[in-house]
């Protein structure tokens, strides 16, 4: 079983402004669609309470950690960037095919700056904050998630 985390990246939602609607659905996806124990979601402001998060979530144990929120273009979306002070390789094809996963449909799709990537044996993934963007991701994810997590144990590719 795949032990995954979920935080949600949100100055409002964190303050208690409005009820976090991305995180409950990224964690249900998780668990119906990819087959994931999952905890979560954590609920923090952008900045620095992501890389804490994060770095807790990878101390913590778990296969998988996927944010939602904090991955555009205003100057309070910091997800990618502390997400990068905790990662140790990059996986740039997850980040590319979930940002491609609906770009006809939603043009701005391309717009969202989330990484993937390796950080010990912790798989980090960044989604939007906005419940297509969670949806279209999770699309993504799911069906490479298992092997992704056995390759990062070290695992052989399936011959």
């Amino acid at each position: 079983m795949i032990r995954a985390l979920v935080i949600t990246v949100s100055n409002r939602a964190s303050a208690g402004i409005y009820e976090d609607k991305s995180g409950p659905l990224l964690a249900e996806l998780l668990r119906v669609d990819a087959g994931c124990e999952v905890e979560g979601p954590v609920v923090v402001p952008d900045g620095a309470p992501v890389e804490a998060a994060l770095r807790d979530g990878v101390s913590g144990g778990y296969d998988v950690i996927v944010t939602t929120g904090g991955t555009g273009l205003t100057p309070m979306d910091l997800t990618p960037e502390m997400t990068a002070r905790v990662i140790s390789r990059e996986i740039p094809g997850i980040a590319e095919a979930i940002r491609l996963a609906n770009r006809e449909r939603v043009p701005t799709s391309v717009l969202s700056r989330g990484l993937a990537g390796q950080a010990g044996d912790t798989l980090i993934v960044n989604l939007p904050g906005s419940s297509g963007g969670v949806r279209d991701g999770v699309a993504v994810l799911a069906p490479i998630l298992r092997h992704a997590v056995d390759q990062i144990r070290g695992g052989d590719h399936p011959r």
